[in-house]
């Protein structure tokens, strides 16, 4: 029965719904227990040992909640704690890989951009991802401080928001960069505001699509896909904080996957 059980996804707010919507355009027919620790939001600040501390919470909250695999929709618990979670739970672990391969085989002007926290940068999978696909490459990072708090207070769009990410595009910009990766799940959201910023000649890379493919093979790989024939699959969001901005986006979700999403439900203020 454990291909009937949700699928577990956290992220350090309302970030990792740019997975989400990935994850219900895979995998429509399947339950989700997402939760966002919008109380401790942003992780980007916070020692790897403080992740692992909250992100291990979380992990025995979602496995209480009998979920069969779980997604780790932050790219700074990724880099910090998912070889701790894979070493010390059962369950499938999927995690936000850098999307630096992709960036490294498509530019032209052999000089990309990644926008991340400090903690991404700092983890091993950046660290060797980098090494390996993009050591003749020109790689200009940028901290994007103060982004994760734009989205978590739903601001996508503002003047404060366009000029915050002017000042971190244009030292790459500089850099004649024609791919900029988006190494946080917050950072998706900005996605009309830098398609209006950057130039034509820049791709921007989001690999939430990525990940969402690799959850459902890893589904497929260990027996756990739901039978596609289920009409009771639900969605329910669980927040530490308030889940006003979970419920903006996931409103905006339905409206650009053109459907509603099955039996939807919030818990605020939620403390492990």
């Amino acid at each position: 029965m454990t291909d009937m059980l949700p699928i577990g996804i956290f992220d350090s707010g309302a970030g990792g719904l740019s997975v989400f919507s990935e994850l219900v355009k895979e995998l429509s027919h399947e339950s989700f227990i997402y939760f966002a620790d919008s109380a401790n939001c942003p992780y980007g600040s916070k020692s790897p040992e403080k992740i692992i501390e909250l992100s291990s919470k979380i992990t025995e909250f979602l496995i209480s909640k009998q979920c069969k695999a779980i997604v780790v929709a932050c790219n700074t618990a990724t880099a910090a704690a998912i070889d701790f979670l894979r070493a010390n739970y059962s369950i499938p672990f999927i995690g936000m890989e850098p999307a630096v391969k992709p960036a490294a085989i498509n530019t032209k002007t052999k000089s990309i951009g990644v926008l991340a926290t400090a903690g991404t940068f700092k983890g091993r999978l950046y660290i060797e991802t980098t090494r390996r696909y993009a050591s003749d490459i020109k790689v200009c990072y940028q901290v994007g401080e103060g982004l994760v708090e734009l989205v978590e207070q739903g601001d996508f769009s503002s003047t404060e928001a366009e000029t915050l990410l002017m000042k971190y595009l244009n030292p790459m910009l500089d850099c004649n960069i024609d791919q900029i990766v988006l190494g946080c799940t917050h950072y998706p959201f900005f996605r009309p505001l830098l398609y209006k910023l950057l130039p034509l000649n820049v791709d921007i890379i989001d690999p939430a699509p990525a990940v969402a493919k690799q959850t459902c093979k890893v589904l497929i790989e260990n027996n756990l896909v739901e039978d596609i024939r289920n009409k009771n699959s639900y969605s329910t969001f669980y927040s530490s904080g308030s889940s006003s901005v979970l419920k903006k986006i996931v409103e905006n979700i339905e409206k650009n996957i053109e459907r509603k999403i099955q039996n939807v439900s919030y818990i605020d203020n939620y403390i492990l």
